[in-house]
């Protein structure tokens, strides 16, 4: 069951990243990846098992950004990969037919091109321009995250500067949530954001 809000931990952010783990969690995130690109293999082992003992707690799923080896390694429920990390099928037969995988869609192309099987949702951005990620591909607004939703073979997830005030113009997109970094993790109080914008989710 894919929900309405999920949380990416910010490696840099001034809250520690178990700490987000922890907020995003208790304000309702189905959801939170873990996303540490320089961070070694063993200590990632390490801060995932941590946040998959909190999350699992609250009944919150735990994805891994990219490492393929750390997602099979904690059990982690899903894994979230890009278009330059491998064959989607040959991934999804070293994860095995349980774990979640996220595939990241840049454009309408990338959409048409992936396999009909074997990815549990799409995410599909940036839908602007954002600081978390400064070399993103060219943002695709809401019109191309609508054309990528029409052409999906499965759920459609948007991320990429987007936060508060967007849930409804998303929701006519089609897409089924909203994956968010900098308006939860360098929120003031990111449990109350995180609960806020499944509050805005849930009433458009």
């Amino acid at each position: 069951m894919i929900g309405a809000v999920y949380v990416v931990t910010d490696a840099h952010a001034p809250l520690g990243v178990l700490d987000q783990v922890r907020a995003a969690a208790a304000g309702g995130a189905w959801a939170v990846q873990l996303r540490d690109k320089q961070m070694a293999t063993p200590a990632f082992c390490d801060l995932a098992r941590e946040a998959l003992a909190v999350l699992s707690a609250l009944g919150v799923k735990l994805f891994i950004n990219d490492r393929v080896d750390v997602a099979i390694a904690v059990e982690a429920d899903g894994l979230h990969i890009g278009q330059s990390d491998g064959d989607p099928a040959v991934i999804r037969n070293r994860i095995g037919p349980e774990m979640m995988l996220g595939l990241s869609v840049e454009t309408l192309a990338q959409c048409r091109a992936m396999p009909q099987a074997g990815i549990t949702y799409i995410g599909a951005g940036p839908i602007r321009a954002t600081a978390t990620k400064p070399d993103h591909a060219v943002p695709i607004g809401m019109a191309g995250l609508r054309d990528i939703v029409v052409a999906a073979p499965c759920p459609v997830i948007a991320i990429g500067g987007i936060g508060a005030g967007d849930a409804s113009a998303l929701k006519t997109t089609g897409a089924v949530g909203m994956a968010v970094v900098s308006a939860v993790t360098r929120a003031r109080d990111p449990q109350a954001a995180t609960r806020n914008l499944i509050t805005e989710w849930s009433m458009e």
